[in-house]
This record gives C-alpha cells, sequence and structure tokens, in this order.
C-alpha cells in the first residue's frame, strides 16, 4: 500500500444535488437533498484512501459518482487528467472499464438467476476485446481461484454460498477487466467480524497482485485504519478532514473526527478508563436545510459566532502552518486543534481490527 506521487484521480468541487419538487401537474422545484456537496481529494496510484463518516453522510454517493453511476451536479473526476464527467458513449465505456466497483451487500448484488461463470464473466460481454469468447471459461475459473474460491464452483449459484463467499465473487466481477481503481463501498460491513478479516486481508493481497489503487469507503474506523494509506473524514456532504492515516488517528484536529475516534472502542481496559469520551449533542441537521457556516458548528462544543458567519476551508489550520508534524494536516475548522485520542494500538503499532 505504497502511493506514489503520480495522481490517478483527481476530485474537484463535486456536488450532487437530488431536486425536491411539488405539484403534479405544474411541477416545481422548492429545495433540493445536499448529498454531496463539495467534495475534493487526490488518489494517487497504488494508494488506499479511506472514506469515513456517519450513514447519511454522502459516502456511498461518491462511490456511485466515481463509476458514473451517478452524475455529478457539479465539480470534476478526473481519471488520469481527463474529466470523466464529461464523458459518454464509446468513451465513457473505455473510462468503466478502469473503474470498477465491490458493492456493499453481497446478496443483492448477484443476480439470483445466474450462474458465478455468466456473473463473473458478464464483463467480458460487454468488452469482449478483453477476453475472446473461447478463452472465457478459462478467465473466470482463474478469477474465482485468485479470490480464494474453488474453480469447480464456477456453474453454482449465489444462493449456495455464505455471504463471504459471495462477496468474494463480486471481486472476482471487479477484477475481470483488470481495471486500475476499484471503489469499495462497505464491502465487509454485512459480513461476520471473522469473515470481514478475510476479506480485508483479500484485498490488502489483491493491491499489490494486480496493481490497483482502492477507494475503500467504510464507517469502521479500525477496519480502515487496517486497509488505508490515507483517510478521509465526511460529514453532512463535505471532507471535514483528511490526512495520512497516523496523523487522523493519532492527531486528528478537527472536533467532529476526534469525536468518532473517542467512540471506537478500545480493548484494553485501563486505556478505556482514562480516555476521554466525547458525546455529541444534537442530531445531525437534514440535508436539505443544511447550517449556515460550518455545518458542524450545531453540534460542536468549540462553536462561536464566526463559525456561523464563514465557511471553514479544508487545508491546514493556521495553527500549524509554520510547523512540521503530524498536526499540519487539511482540517476545515476555524478553531481546529491537536487531540490525541485515537483508537488503541497493539503491540506492532497497529489499531484494531
Amino acid at each position: 500500500m505504497t502511493a506514489t506521487s503520480e495522481p490517478i484521480l483527481e476530485v474537484d468541487g463535486l456536488v450532487k444535488h437530488y431536486p425536491l419538487t411539488q405539484g403534479v401537474l405544474f411541477r416545481k422545484q422548492v429545495g433540493a437533498v445536499k448529498a454531496v456537496d463539495g467534495v475534493d481529494f487526490t488518489l494517487h496510484r497504488g494508494e488506499t484512501l479511506g472514506i469515513v463518516g456517519e450513514s447519511g453522510c454522502g459516502k456511498s454517493t461518491v462511490a456511485k459518482m466515481l463509476c458514473n453511476l451517478e452524475r455529478p451536479t457539479a465539480g470534476s473526476i478526473r481519471f488520469k487528467g481527463e474529466d470523466i464527467t464529461r464523458l459518454s458513449g464509446r468513451a465513457l465505456k473505455a473510462v468503466r472499464r478502469n473503474i470498477q466497483m465491490v458493492f456493499q451487500d453481497p446478496y443483492t448484488s448477484l443476480n439470483p438467476r445466474m450462474t458465478v461463470g455468466d456473473i463473473v464473466g458478464e464483463p467480458y460481454d460487454i468488452h469482449p476485446e478483453v477476453a475472446p469468447r473461447g478463452d472465457r471459461r478459462r478467465r473466470v475459473q482463474e478469477l474465482l481461484d485468485v479470490v480464494g474460491l474453488n474453480p469447480e464452483y464456477i456453474n453454482r449459484y449465489p444462493h449456495q454460498f455464505s455471504g463471504g463467499q459471495r462477496q468474494r465473487i463480486g471481486i472476482a466481477r471487479g477484477l475481470a477487466l483488470r481495471p486500475e481503481i476499484i471503489v469499495a463501498d462497505e464491502p465487509v460491513s454485512a459480513l461476520d467480524v471473522s469473515v470481514q478479516a478475510q476479506v480485508i486481508n483479500l484485498l490488502d493481497r489483491l493491491q499489490s497482485e494486480f496493481e490497483l489503487s482502492y477507494v475503500f469507503i467504510a464507517h469502521d474506523l479500525s477496519i480502515v485504519r487496517h486497509i488505508s494509506d490515507r483517510v478521509g473524514v465526511m460529514y453532512l456532504g463535505r471532507i471535514v478532514e483528511i490526512g495520512r492515516d497516523a496523523e487522523i488517528y493519532d492527531h486528528p484536529t478537527h472536533p467532529y473526527t476526534q469525536a468518532l475516534l473517542s467512540a471506537v472502542p478500545v480493548p484494553d481496559p485501563e486505556a478505556r478508563e482514562h480516555r476521554e469520551r466525547i458525546i455529541l449533542t444534537g442530531d445531525v441537521p437534514s440535508p436539505t436545510d443544511i447550517p449556515s457556516g460550518c455545518r458542524f458548528r450545531t453540534r460542536c462544543w468549540k462553536a462561536q459566532e464566526r463559525c456561523a458567519r464563514e465557511v471553514p476551508a479544508l487545508a491546514v489550520p493556521a495553527a500549524f502552518r509554520d510547523v512540521s508534524g503530524p498536526a499540519a494536516h487539511d482540517s476545515a475548522c476555524h478553531f481546529a486543534a491537536e487531540g490525541q485520542m485515537a483508537a488503541a494500538r497493539d503491540e506492532d503499532g497497529n489499531g484494531p481490527g
């Protein structure tokens, strides 16, 4: 999981608003659900970028836009310098071959009427230039073997597999076209804990074997730390803090990130006893009525009058611009301050999971 300096995917000002309409005969827009409201990040070749946040913050919508399953309202997604949001037809089809997705639910993402061979081999029907028709069965069996399934299972149906095996089938399907980027949208959230570890280790191994770059979306902070090189924290449609995994987990500067990390279970009873727990008050605002200024201010214990007037930029906070260190990473907070309340680390220095 070593990233190079070469960016393979650049996301700039990404926005997705779903219109709210009124009326029957004469429909008019009366508002919008601001699912994603200005997201910026860069994915480097060979890197894993983790995106975390509460349910409803826009993570899955970002994933769908990266794969062009949803068209953005505004902003750009540049793959190797080319804005894929402006593509259509054959040009878009060619790019989609290089950006594949692994879905959250291994039960509903596989067609129950198709065999495993048909499911994993279906990308070859859409992109016949990748594999000649006579060579497809062998290719599918090789992919099943790569993800840890018996190649003889090629004629079985999805209902004959466990949840972890179904997710492996989904991963094999995502690898069929030898993509450069895999967008994994909470790929282990529907699995048992023991199976989660197996799938995460499989993704880790496949990254080096197939030279993949990952956008890994999850709400489990310990899993994201285990697999990610960099982590972006989302809140209400925007990224509020982004940096290397050690920067985010050991030196968070945004109050929301600090609150999330304080909720991560710690296996050491002594460390758990002395750790400060941050309890956020109030509910997450509706994406149809986002607060002015900083969107986290309605739940933030640091909020002041400035927070209601000015939208904080996602940049290195002023307090850390003249110093070097792990706290000097991008954070969208007017009063960012370093907090050391990360999840407990094991003897090897790794986070839980």
